[in-house]
């Protein structure tokens, strides 16, 4: 028997799983981490796994009780981590509604809905694959397994929580001195003219959030996006004004900006399209063993009381009835929407198989890769693209209603996709720790009710605080909502919006270049590979986010030098000392991510309130951006310390 196969609580040994106190605090923690996870994707374009930070906080929370296990523990992190994947299905999709003005604001009822239908789904769907990707194909899950060991270390809880909240404190205060202080500038940026057409860019976010999501998808990931806005931004931006010019005589900085927004921004359309679909055709085997798995464990319907503890998943009668019954609020809000109930009837079919298909391929990839690297961008536009195409086909060109609709299928799909991935690697950790995977499934379904009924709040905040887009007079800090402006331009495309189709085509071509070179360095059995859709990431974020994401990676890869001079000195227990520096320092970067998204959520309020972004400012004018910078730059070190010292034991 394999040494995973023995689960670190026996299957005859009972403790108490669903306790009171765990459905209150996963739901607690499910809708703060939503609100996080929203702020930050709608900022950076880009999410985190959230199942490490949630059980360190959960062990923290459970301290305080005078009864507590480790199981308990596990069902809170469960939970409270299908908040932050939730979010991530939301604020791709859901905000384009917004931005093609199809809506003036976010329907509490229909976002809710959407939400919760489309998360349910998600759980529901991953609950045929939990035996055939776990137990039968031992996938790696690599962060489920990583949650496992935080859970088991759980005796650290208490002295590992302060990583996490010294990163929430270091990034409440940057985010307070910026945003509400307004003691310096949000970002750093320098163009200018060599000559009459060589254009020199170079801009960064001072934002310790986006330097800690470089941290922690590390320095290879980091490194692609970049190399997405070199592209962009040091070649097509500069090429493009060399042929076109400067018609309105905009200052370099402002020129950059606008040509990236009307032009530049859509290769990363295009390449995010062919990504997408290079995704599920890379993925055809996998997706088919996933799918006869989940469809043979359908049909072989079986009585759960013989099986052990550990083994029991909801029942697979409660499954079908599930999906049956989560379609029929979906077909209303189509109806509501489309007003034609043929075609509503095709768009939940639509949507129940496209959501089928994306949660297994989402499951399996989580089991290869991870959660964070997730391709749901790739697939969501596939959807998408492929649901414009049909209702173009139905409904004509020109239709009002037709991007609308096809965003609505996405949003849908999305956070179904979304919940599978981030549920299936719950369920590992609690496969490796010994919990009850039906217990497990419930808690999973509340935290997507949490995280639902928070997440109409949230949007409705932060538009009306930040407004989503590119910055206008009246909204100077708008959230740059990346993957809905994408979606919207896919959408609106399609029914004939008038998309700039030349660089969507150049884009598409870049997305070919990027896979054959992938396929190169796999032949070349190359660790560095090439993934078609972080290089798209790239391409379509502003050049300000790549830099900062950027910056993040090679703090990682400074912390990673460190790690193995320490290895090839054979110091003694490297090992433990590694697995504490790992953890000290994505604790630490998780809790600058966390403290400066809820303080950016916190100032949303006063903002409507007040209706002005300068209600807290202390001086006329900023000191500019190099205070910023300065204060990035020491953020940085202090990250690189705090992952280093774990090495000293008598500090960790």
């Amino acid at each position: 028997m394999d040494k995973e196969d023995k689960p670190y609580i026996p299957p005859g040994r009972k403790l108490p799983e669903t306790t009171i106190k765990a459905f209150f605090l996963g739901a607690i923690l499910s809708a703060a981490l939503a609100a996080a996870n929203s702020y930050l994707g709608l900022f950076a374009g880009l999410t985190v796994s959230a199942s490490i930070p949630a059980a360190v906080i959960s062990m923290a929370l459970l301290k305080l009780f005078k009864k507590n296990n480790i199981l308990e523990n596990n069902i809170v992190q469960t939970a409270a981590s299908a908040g932050e994947s939730l979010a991530a299905g939301v604020i791709f999709t859901m905000p384009a509604l917004v931005l093609m003005k199809y809506w003036a604001n976010f329907s509490y009822l229909e976002t809710a809905l959407i939400s919760l239908t489309g998360g349910v789904l998600g759980v529901l769907f991953t609950i045929p694959l939990r035996s055939a990707l776990i137990v039968k194909q031992k996938l790696k899950f690599p962060e489920g397994v990583a949650t496992s060991e935080v859970l088991k270390s759980g005796e650290e809880g208490g002295k590992a929580i302060r990583f996490l909240a010294i990163g929430a404190l270091v990034g409440a205060f940057v985010k307070i001195a910026e945003s509400g202080l307004k003691i310096w500038d949000a970002v750093f940026e320098k163009a200018s003219f060599i000559g009459e057409k060589t254009y020199l860019f170079f801009g960064m976010n001072l934002s310790p959030a986006l330097m800690s999501v470089g941290y922690i998808v590390g320095l290879r990931i980091a490194t692609l996006v970049f190399a997405g806005g070199v592209i962009s931004w040091w070649i097509a931006i500069p090429i493009y004004l060399a042929i076109n010019g400067n018609p309105q005589q905009l200052d370099p900085v402002a020129l950059g900006g606008s040509t990236w927004s009307s032009q530049i921004r859509f290769l990363g359309v295009g390449a995010m399209v062919v990504g997408g679909l290079w995704a599920l055709l890379s993925l055809r085997g996998a997706i088919g063993s996933a799918l006869s798995a989940g469809l043979k464990a359908i049909k072989n319907k079986t009585d759960n009381s013989g099986l052990l503890r550990t083994e029991r998943d909801a029942p697979m009668q409660w499954v079908i009835m599930g999906i049956g019954v989560m379609i029929v609020p979906i077909f209303i809000i189509y109806l509501r929407e489309i007003e034609n109930i043929p075609i509503s009837g095709l768009m939940a079919v639509i949507m129940v198989i496209a959501g089928f298909l994306f949660a297994s391929v989402a499951g399996y990839m989580a089991g290869l890769v991870g959660s964070s690297n997730n391709p749901i961008s790739g697939v969501t536009i596939a959807t998408i693209l492929t649901s414009s195409l049909i209702l173009l086909a139905l409904l004509g060109t020109g239709s009002e209603k037709g991007p609308a609709a096809a965003i609505l299928i996405g949003s849908v799909v999305a956070c179904a996709a979304a919940i599978a991935g981030d549920n299936m690697q719950d369920l590992k950790a609690g496969h490796v720790l010994g919990a009850t995977p039906y217990r497990q499934q419930i808690m999973q379904m509340v935290g997507v009710g949490a995280a639902a009924f928070a997440m109409p709040l949230i949007l409705e905040l932060l538009n009306e605080a930040y407004g989503f887009g590119p910055a206008t007079p009246e909204k100077p800090n708008s959230l740059q909502a990346p993957q809905a402006t994408l979606m919207q331009s896919v959408a609106v495309g399609v029914f004939g919006g008038g998309l700039p189709w030349t660089m969507v085509y150049i884009g598409m071509a870049l997305g070919v270049l990027i896979i054959i070179l992938d396929k190169i360095q796999e032949a070349r059995g190359s660790e560095w590979r090439v993934p078609v859709l972080a290089v798209a990431v790239g391409l379509y974020l502003p050049f300000e986010l790549d830099s900062a994401i950027m910056l993040g990676g090679v703090v990682a890869w400074w912390v990673g030098r460190y790690r193995q001079k320490k290895r090839l000195q054979n110091a003694e227990d490297h090992t433990a000392a590694e697995q504490r520096s790992e953890r000290t320092g994505l604790l630490f970067a998780s809790g600058l991510i966390t403290g400066e998204a809820l303080i950016g959520i916190g100032l949303a309020i006063p903002i409507v309130i007040t209706k002005s972004n300068d209600f807290m400012a202390i001086m006329e004018e900023t000191w500019g951006s190099e205070p910023g910078l300065i204060v990035i730059l020491a953020i940085c070190v202090f990250l690189y310390q705090i992952a280093t010292r774990a090495y000293k034991k008598d500090e960790t």
